[in-house]
């Protein structure tokens, strides 16, 4: 059968695949566009295969918030390098993958990997080895997180670089027009101070404890008279909290002020933070 240069752009536009890869594909199957995507398939997961050990320093974050500011979705991809993280293909795919995420809410990394995007053929990992294939580089659904908030906002930031971002649930009943520019600027404040919890009952026991040893065992403690110690340990651990936890740290508009002071004055004393995520590429 001839292959013709219809047949070669109908299976690039369904496989994504280069058109000389589409080419050799029709010519492997006889002109079976169906077996020639099948074809094509088993390669971009053969190529995956192979590369699934290389290191994924590069990547992009990408945040869907829905239309009405209630629900949000945060997604972060990794890949080898910057040039890849660039390329339109790369960005459609974490814009396309939020978006899934938010619609259909999957339960961890591994369950949304496992389900199809609406009206496709192929799961997303298959999918995401497919564009392995195309691009030639691992890649990796490092991250994925979505909230939903019918009594207040959801809002996120993403860093100019698409390297970091934030996702946050905010309850609240203040108007959006006062909501979305604060949880903008939270999400900024996420990026840059790195909290690793929301409140001091999110910091297990076990890391605490790992905190009173070091500080036990550090020269400038184990110097002081017995009767001091715990004083001392109380206040290293203070500022430990002031550190990590997000409604304890220094507002980043404002350091005399804690992130949930900053809130309350902005939003009013009902306003709380319920969640947030902070992911970064390639970390």
């Amino acid at each position: 059968m001839e292959i013709t240069s219809k047949m070669v752009q109908d299976l690039r536009e369904r496989s994504g695949a280069p058109l000389m890869d589409c080419k050799r594909a029709l010519s492997a199957t006889g002109g079976d566009v169906d077996a020639a995507f099948d074809h094509l398939r088993k390669a971009g997961l053969k190529t995956a295969d192979k590369k699934a050990g290389r290191s994924m320093a590069a990547g992009r974050v990408g945040a869907t918030i829905s239309p009405d500011g209630k629900a949000g979705a945060l997604i972060a991809l990794s890949c080898e390098t910057d040039f890849s993280a660039n390329t339109t293909d790369f960005g459609d795919m974490v814009a396309k993958m939020g978006a899934h995420a938010l619609k259909h809410r999957p339960a961890s990394v591994e369950a949304m990997l496992a389900q199809k995007f609406d009206g496709a053929s192929m799961t997303i990992d298959e999918t995401l080895k497919q564009l392995v294939g195309k691009i030639g580089e691992n890649m990796q659904l490092a991250s994925m997180a979505h909230y939903a908030n019918p009594a207040g906002r959801v809002g996120a930031y993403v860093h100019h670089n698409h390297r970091a971002g934030a996702l946050i649930s905010l309850t609240t009943g203040a108007a959006a027009d006062k909501v979305d520019p604060l949880l903008k600027t939270l999400g900024m404040h996420i990026v840059s101070s790195k909290p690793t919890a929301k409140s001091r009952g999110e910091v297990s026991a076990e890391v605490i404890e790992r905190e009173k040893t070091v500080y036990r065992e550090s020269d400038d403690v184990k110097g002081k008279p017995a009767e001091r110690i715990p004083k001392i340990l109380e206040g290293k651990l203070e500022k430990f909290f002031q550190g990590i936890v997000l409604v304890e740290q220094p507002w980043v508009m404002d350091p005399s002020l804690t992130v949930q002071k900053a809130v309350t004055a902005a939003l009013g004393a009902d306003a709380r933070i319920e969640a947030f995520s902070l992911f970064q590429a390639g970390a």
